[in-house]
């Protein structure tokens, strides 16, 4: 198994931190997915009818990432929290791109609720996958660029394991190494808040657990906060 911490000093700084960790086994990444495509319909049209929108950075389920990422010296309007950004995609072009039914799924989820989202491969992860304060020293090879290498700031939020960074600026982008694709069989999704939690993360995890339950062998979800710092998943 693999272990996620949330670092005392991220903790201490975010004290609302509360993120829920979606663990699918026995994935079948490659067979169709109908209820992630339906769900992604909906989402497309109910924007086309004017009868929803995504959230944006005057809703505070995305403010409060704006206020974090400036906590940790990063410019959200020049790299915006992950759901922000797809949001404004959603919003812009009209249609959600599709990746790979697993990553579809848990966009889907994301901008649906405003709450930022990722996934790891856990065949990729080496160790314990730690959310602290970058040191300046770090290496991350960014989603789509693997000859690519960057050195996060310090004091930029990640997320890392022993081999390296596995996101950038908390949730910005993801690293080439851990991404998901088709043949994944193991993975690790994340839904993140920075607000006091009442419910609505777990309404989120509910609902991307309906959405890969159908092609997993097993889904669990786990609770990470200052509470509970570390999780075995």
């Amino acid at each position: 198994m693999t272990s996620v911490h949330l670092h005392p000093a991220v903790a201490e700084a975010f004290p609302d931190t509360r993120i829920a960790l979606v663990t699918a086994r026995g994935i079948r990444g490659a067979e169709p997915w109908p209820e992630t495509v339906a769900v992604i319909e909906r989402l497309e049209r109910e924007l086309a009818e004017g009868v929803w929108r995504p959230a944006d950075e005057g809703d505070s389920r995305i403010g409060v990432w704006h206020a974090a990422y400036r906590a940790f010296g990063t410019n959200p309007r020049r790299v915006r929290p992950s759901v922000d950004a797809l949001g404004r995609r959603l919003a812009k072009q009209g249609v959600l791109p599709r990746i790979n039914a697993a990553v579809d799924s848990y966009n889907a989820v994301s901008v649906r609720h405003g709450l930022p989202a990722g996934a790891f491969n856990l065949a990729a992860v080496d160790g314990e996958v730690v959310i602290g304060f970058a040191d300046g020293g770090e290496e991350f090879t960014p989603l789509g660029e693997p000859e690519a290498v960057e050195r996060p700031k310090a004091g930029e939020v990640i997320y890392r394991d022993a081999a390296g960074v596995l996101t950038r600026h908390w949730n910005h982008r993801d690293a080439h190494r851990t991404r998901v694709t088709e043949q994944s069989v193991e993975a690790l999704f994340l839904l993140e808040t920075l607000q006091p939690d009442e419910g609505q993360l777990a309404f989120a995890a509910g609902e991307l657990v309906e959405l890969l339950a159908p092609h997993s062998a097993g889904v669990a979800v786990r609770y990470l906060d200052p509470g509970q710092a570390r999780v075995e998943v």
